[in-house]
């Protein structure tokens, strides 16, 4: 899935083999985001009551290849899509189907990868469709303000654990604004991203700081928390696919690819 002429360092920190990239390589990884970031905002436009997540995944397909780029998750492991459609109670990997229609309401996450140059970009958004409640809304917020905080916590020095900390405080604390308790899916996490579009290290969006391997300038990350407005336990589908709340409370997916550099954390994902 990678293309040719990747070139990238790659060093054992604390007994995982991490890719260290280059600033040039960097700035290529930030023009993969770029394609990502842009389509993600052509399918928030497009997301509306009456739209198949089908449809959504042909014109995802076909921006990111106007691009010059390739889906990442098209084929990998078997998946069938060019992009993970995730409606209401489905936290992540939903498969795109013309059968599932958007109805007023919806909470629509969208996972979305792409590869340019050998060059992965990964970034996820939910998508409120229509008018959804005041509930959906502040979990979604919720999820949204944690990945920011966890970004904000990936500084050069530091150590891994030190974002899931942030992540998961972030979450108490807007628990604690909003009245309720929210679940942290603490199954599936965030990744190293690159030349592969999973790598080491694997991030826990739960945790006790100051653990893991120090994160170092040259590094890129996807970090990705997933909140639930009920339980944190999950089931997969039979599609072998789709993971859901075990309680079918409503779930919410963020995410965005972050560059450690010598200056704090960067985000690659943007237009």
């Amino acid at each position: 899935m990678t293309g040719g002429g990747v070139r990238a360092v790659v060093r054992k920190l604390r007994g995982k083999t991490i890719e260290i990239k280059s600033n040039g390589e960097l700035d290529a990884m930030r023009a993969a985001g770029a394609v990502v970031a842009s389509t993600l905002t052509l399918l928030e436009g497009a997301a509306r009551p009456g739209v198949s997540t089908a449809e959504l995944d042909e014109s995802a397909e076909q921006s990111i290849r106007d691009a010059g780029a390739v889906p990442s998750f098209l084929g990998y492991h078997g998946f069938p899509g060019s992009i993970c459609t995730s409606v209401n109670h489905q936290i992540v990997h939903g498969i795109p189907d013309p059968e599932q229609v958007l109805a007023d309401g919806d909470l629509l996450s969208i996972d979305c990868g792409a590869i340019l140059d050998g060059w992965h970009g990964d970034a996820a958004v939910t998508i409120e469709v229509g008018a959804v409640g005041e509930t959906d809304r502040k979990l979604s917020a919720a999820c949204r303000s944690a990945l920011h905080a966890g970004i904000e916590a990936a500084q050069p020095g530091g150590r891994l654990t030190d974002i899931s900390h942030t992540v998961e405080s972030a979450v108490l604390a807007a628990a604690a604004v909003d009245g309720v308790e929210y679940g942290i899916v603490a199954d599936y996490g965030g990744h190293g991203i690159g030349t592969a579009m999973h790598m080491d290290p694997f991030l826990p969006n739960i945790g006790k700081p100051g653990r893991g391997p120090r994160l170092v300038a040259g590094m890129a990350l996807a970090i990705e928390p997933m909140l639930t407005a009920g339980s944190h336990l999950t089931e997969e589908l039979d599609d072998g696919w789709t993971v859901v709340t075990l309680d079918r409370s409503r779930a919410v997916h963020w995410e965005h690819t972050v560059a450690i550099t010598p200056d704090g954390p960067v985000v690659l994902t943007t237009s």
